[in-house]
């Protein structure tokens, strides 16, 4: 069906209505650009998600309020030191820590912002190992530390949170009281959680002395029984908090379970883009169609001619299949570098504002996809018109004018 001569002959009529040619593959390109951004994005968030997934989370369970608001920020429903306690005594359960945060107002000379300060127990800092995240400048926080505090990344950077970076040994003032900067933690790639504010439990509690309920509680369990260790916590918990079952004013989940709770959500997301990107993608197949059929019809006698000649109904077949899906894997490679040079672009934007999390993420197996789901819908739009074209009748068409 394909051999050199028919190729040339296809690239040459091509060439020749280059117009047309052009039209159909950005039709197509523009849609392969489109899935190429999707999916890119789509990969890069789920590798952001995947990287929390690891030994040393795998094994927590996180314990949170029910309320009106904002987990961990609606004080109508509590989570206090009785709830470890509770907690700490199911089986299978090594240890519990509760955790604080809230707004605050920050203050170094005569600059003020407003972030999130957060804290955690230093001998149990179960929270920092489910995010972990690890000190770039400094230290850790360590137990009895009064009066100090590690910053996020941000704060290293001159005009992120300050005109000036703040360095080791700096103080800054929290709700009006003065800590002693110790550390900076890694960068995060989330412009929040690289301008926040680590304390400790004892030292928040001098911050804000009227708060009375954690904001969430980890507890690293026995992961090999992860489930039945789930439903221990909910009851010790039920019976600590005086709460029938089915009305609780809690929750307990895994990180795993949060993780794919999460993924699940980001698939409905991601699916629904590329849904939209192939409705685009399939107008541009019929485009495509319309524009092989037209071919046809403007060669009709010169199909008459090549037939008189001796070419065979599956030579005719194979010029125009390989025609449209030429046009395809052109397009498909098009797309690729608009959706490639895109997505650096916007990678760029992104880390240069903080949200390199939300980066996309590259794989042979993408780059290859599109362009062979782009000459395989190329293919498949011109099979119609290929085959009617194979069938055209010599005399008829040598007739035609």
């Amino acid at each position: 069906m394909f051999n050199g001569e028919n190729i040339n002959y296809s690239l040459r009529n091509l060439a020749h209505r280059k117009g047309r040619s052009f039209l159909t593959v950005f039709s197509i390109l523009v849609g392969i650009a489109t899935i190429f951004i999707f999916i890119s994005f789509g990969l890069g968030l789920y590798n952001y998600v995947d990287s929390f997934t690891s030994s040393s989370s795998a094994d927590k369970l996180m314990i949170m309020a029910k309320g009106a608001g904002m987990p961990g920020m609606d004080d109508n429903v509590k989570l206090t030191d009785d709830d470890i306690k509770a907690i700490e005594k199911t089986g299978g359960v090594y240890s519990a820590s509760g955790i604080y945060y809230g707004a605050s107002q920050i203050e170094k000379g005569s600059e003020s912002k407003y972030t999130f300060l957060i804290s955690y127990d230093p001998r149990e800092p179960l929270i920092m190992e489910v995010f972990q995240i690890g000190i770039e400048k400094g230290r850790e926080l360590k137990s009895g530390d009064g009066n100090v505090a590690v910053l996020g990344y941000n704060y290293l950077l001159p005009g992120k949170i300050f005109n000036k970076a703040v360095g080791l040994n700096d103080k800054i003032t929290v709700n009006d009281v003065d800590l002693k900067v110790v550390g900076f933690f890694e960068a995060v790639g989330n412009p929040q959680d690289d301008s926040q504010i680590y304390v400790t439990n004892d030292e928040f509690l001098k911050i804000f002395p009227g708060k009375d309920s954690y904001a969430e509680i980890v507890a690293r369990v026995d992961i090999k029984n992860m489930d039945r260790v789930i439903s221990d916590v909910e009851r010790n918990l039920r019976k600590s908090r005086d709460v029938e079952e089915g009305k609780e004013d809690f929750y307990v989940q895994s990180f795993e379970d949060m993780i794919e709770s999460y993924s699940g959500a980001l698939d409905v997301i991601i699916g629904f883009v590329i849904l939209i990107a192939l409705i685009s993608v399939l107008v541009s197949a019929v485009n495509t169609a319309n524009t092989m059929i037209t071919s046809v019809l403007e060669r009709y006698k010169e199909i008459g001619v090549l037939k008189a000649i001796g070419a065979r109904n599956s030579e005719i077949l194979g010029i125009f299949l390989f025609e449209s899906s030429f046009l395809g894997f052109v397009a498909g490679i098009l797309g690729v570098l608009l959706g490639w040079g895109a997505t650096s672009l916007a990678k760029m934007i992104l880390l240069s504002l903080g949200w390199g999390f939300l980066s996309p993420l590259y794989s042979v197996e993408l780059f290859l996809g599109c362009v062979l789901f782009a000459t395989v819908t190329g293919a498949i739009s011109g099979i119609m018109p290929a085959i009617k074209a194979s069938r055209i009748n010599t005399v008829d068409a040598l007739r035609y004018e």
